[in-house]
This record gives structure tokens, C-alpha cells and sequence, in this order.
């Protein structure tokens, strides 16, 4: 495909206009002219009124929750996981988790998401839902340990995480990987957490985990470590070792931003959840400034209710300079990386994530002829502080149009609308 005649957001996040050529499913021209091979590109695609960028990559996410949107609000995070969320969870079964994961695949590549670390339980259908939709992830099996006893070696996840990583990490040219997970320090023990992590060095795979989400967690995590904070726990255990995703980090302090950024950990922020559930600013600019690797996601839809990252991306972009006082702070280029590049670098995808020469063609087009997109003083402004989720009208995933002009190419969206209702009506009567 040709995007001809097109705005488009180059490697340096500011705006371009040109032509951009996709071959074999990869960016292969980027220039101010047409290329002499024009005709070689097969489908041209008319850039008026159009701005071409990176797709979003969505670095914390629980894809089959898209079940409880709606279920269980306005509660204190423990309340809700507890009271409401676990026992809603131990209802959903195998078909319930793949069309739930299923949709949510759908609404992010409507939002422009082109790929998501999910953190989930019902591994074999997320992934069955990934290949088939032809989208990006990085996929980790839950692990909770509720004891100080248990030994990773005697968990039948330690077998099933060594299934998964051995038979599909790097599957699927790529699109799918795996990495390991522990859900947090108040959900593991020191033996556990270890193992883990170094379990998935001798993998070779990444780690995604939940990191001082709220004040509780974060205050008790060093009552009971000996004054650790989760930051300094999971780093006193060798966790860090192997490229980590942290989901939240809302409390952490000075000295866990200088250990997130020595490891080379990447913060997944999530300013929708964590407003919804009440848990506070997660001090970015803070962490920016101290070096740490920032992107961004949803969460799950218990905790969110969409996952637009659009939102999001606003979102992480206006609050802090807010919460700060300082209008300068998380500045669009900065917002737009952690949405786009952060991301991509976050799950171990180095050839994702920018419109640059050789890069996979992760592709996002927005219509930018709608009256909130207009005047035109700063179309970088524009793309961060206007643009909505429901502007984009064309997304791509190495090279393979998935979702353009309200129709998907490979999700027969009304079926699996209709399972994921039919299966929350199911779990609901039966609570």
C-alpha cells in the first residue's frame, strides 16, 4: 500500500508530509515525492484529510475483563477485587474468555491499539484470539500465590509458563510473544518471585507485574519486607534482572525511581484506572525526569470501561501539569512516545512502534477533517489535546489492514459481540 499525498508523524514525533510505502509488511519508502514505482505498491490511499502515525501500543491490559465493564463500580481496589471481581472471575470459562478477548482486540484496533501486554488467566484462548485476529501481544499466564509457603517448582504454572514460552514466544512472524508474570508483591512470596524471574532469563522472555498501585499496598508491602518498597523488594529478589513491565507505580518513591531506571524497567501508566479506582497521581513527570522508560495502558474494563487510549493518551498528556502546577510537564512528544515507541521498546518489539525505513508497518490513520481537528496551528498539539479514538478510520498491523472504515477484516464483530453478552448474562444470573 501507498499512502500518497499524506501528513504523517515521523520518527522525532512532529509532523511530515510526503508519501509512505508498505512492501512485505514493512515501511519500505518515506519521502517528500512520489516514488518512481508508485504503481508497485498495488492499493493507493489518498492522504486528504488524513494523518498517518504509529499504532498504540497498549502495555497493561486484562483484554477478556471486557465481561465486567460496567459490573462492579465505584469501590476501594481491594473491595472490588474481592467482594466483586474474583468471585465474577471464577464464573468465566474458556469460550467466555476467547470472545471477551476477542472484543477487546476489536475495540482497541478500533481505538488504533495495534498490540497489547495482557495479563489474564485462560492462556490458550487469548492466544487463539490474538493469531486469529491477526493483532500484536505480549501474553502472560497469571500467577497469585496467597502464601509464604509455596515454591514456584511445586506450581503447575511453572510447567505450563515453560509450554507457553517454548512453543509460542516469537510465534506468528513475531506478533505473539510471552512473558511471565507475578501479579504483585502482596499476591507472591520472596521464593516465588525469585524463581520467576529467574525462570525467565532462562527463557528469554520479559515480566510484567502490578507495582505500588495504591497507598495500602505500597505501606504494607514494607511493614512486612523490612522497610522494602515493592520497587526495592522485587529488586532485592533478582526480579529485575529480565526487561520488566510495572503496572501503576502510583506510590512509588524517589529511591524506586533511581532502581526503575538502573533495571531498565518501563512503567505502564494508567491514568483512567487509576482515577476510577480512586488510587491517586502516579508521579510521572517525576519519574520522566529521573530517567525512568514510561508507556502506557488501559488496564481492564472493571477499572476503565473502554479502552480508547486516545483517553488515555489525553489524559497523560493534561493532568499532571495539573497535579503539579506546572503547565510544562509530560509534554505531547513525550505523551505520544509513551503511547507509541515506550511501548514497543516495552515488550521487546525493536523493529515497532516509529514510521521509519525497514520498521513493521504498525499503522494508524486518523481523519483529520472533522471540526475538533480544525484550525490547524499544531497538528502535533492537535493529534494529543483533540484528536478522539473515533477518528481513526484505518488501522494496520504488519502491513494487513484490520480494521478500516468501521468494517474488520478478520473478526466477525457481531458474533463475538453477541457470545460476550451471552456469556456475561450467563455468569451474572449465576453470582
Amino acid at each position: 500500500m501507498l499512502f500518497a499525498d499524506i501528513d504523517y508523524l515521523d520518527s522525532d514525533f512532529a509532523i511530515q508530509h510526503g508519501y509512505v510505502g508498505v512492501t512485505n509488511g514493512r515501511v519500505s519508502y518515506i519521502g517528500a515525492q512520489e516514488p518512481a514505482d508508485a504503481d508497485s505498491y498495488g492499493q493507493r490511499y489518498s492522504g486528504r484529510d488524513r494523518l498517518l502515525m504509529p499504532g498504540l501500543y497498549n502495555i497493561h491490559a486484562h483484554a477478556a475483563m471486557t465481561l465486567l465493564r460496567g459490573y462492579a463500580e465505584n469501590l476501594r481496589l481491594q473491595e472490588w477485587l474481592e467482594e466483586q471481581v474474583f468471585p465474577f472471575e471464577a464464573k468465566i470459562t474458556p469460550e467466555a474468555a476467547y470472545s471477551a478477548t476477542a472484543l477487546a482486540i476489536a475495540e482497541m484496533l478500533r481505538f488504533g491499539v495495534v498490540s497489547m501486554s495482557d495479563m489474564y488467566y485462560f492462556t490458550e484462548e487469548r492466544i487463539r484470539a490474538v493469531v486469529d485476529s491477526g493483532f500484536k501481544a505480549n501474553i502472560c499466564p497469571a500467577l497469585m500465590v496467597f502464601d509464604e509457603a509455596t515454591h514456584y517448582q511445586d506450581m503447575p504454572e511453572r510447567a505450563s509458563n515453560e509450554h507457553y514460552a517454548r512453543q509460542f514466544h516469537g510465534a506468528e512472524d513475531g506478533r505473539l510473544r510471552i512473558d511471565l508474570n507475578i501479579h504483585s508483591e502482596y499476591i507472591s512470596n520472596p521464593n516465588v518471585v525469585r524463581a520467576v524471574g529467574e525462570h525467565a532469563a532462562e527463557l528469554g522472555v520479559g515480566t510484567h507485574i502490578h507495582l505500588s498501585e495504591t497507598l495500602r499496598e505500597h505501606e504494607e508491602c514494607k511493614q512486612r519486607r523490612g522497610g522494602l518498597t515493592p520497587a526495592a523488594y522485587f529488586q532485592s529478589l533478582g526480579f529485575f534482572n529480565q526487561p520488566c513491565t510495572a503496572a501503576h507505580c502510583v506510590y512509588t518513591e524517589p529511591a524506586d525511581w533511581q532502581i526503575l531506571a538502573k533495571n531498565g524497567v518501563t512503567v505502564a501508566a494508567n491514568p483512567a484506572s487509576n482515577f476510577k479506582l480512586g488510587s491517586g497521581f502516579a508521579p510521572i513527570p517525576q519519574m520522566l525526569a529521573a530517567g525512568v522508560a514510561v508507556g502506557l495502558g488501559t488496564d481492564g474494563m472493571a477499572s476503565n470501561n473502554n479502552h480508547n487510549m486516545f483517553k488515555d493518551l489525553y489524559l497523560l498528556a493534561t493532568v499532571y501539569k495539573a497535579a503539579s502546577g506546572d503547565p510544562t510537564v509530560v509534554t505531547p512528544a513525550e505523551a505520544l512516545a509513551a503511547a507509541t515507541i515506550r511501548g514497543a521498546v516495552a515488550q521487546g518489539r525493536s523493529d515497532c512502534g516509529r514510521i521509519a525505513l525497514g520498521q513493521r508497518a504498525d499503522l494508524v490513520v486518523l481523519n483529520t477533517g472533522v471540526p475538533w481537528m480544525q484550525p490547524v496551528s499544531s497538528q502535533l498539539n492537535n493529534l494529543v489535546f483533540s484528536a478522539q479514538g473515533s477518528d481513526v478510520v484505518l488501522t494496520m498491523v504488519d502491513g494487513q489492514v484490520l480494521y478500516k472504515d468501521g468494517e474488520y477484516t478478520t473478526i466477525d464483530i457481531e458474533l463475538i459481540m453477541a457470545a460476550t453478552q451471552k456469556a456475561r448474562d450467563r455468569i451474572v444470573s449465576e453470582l
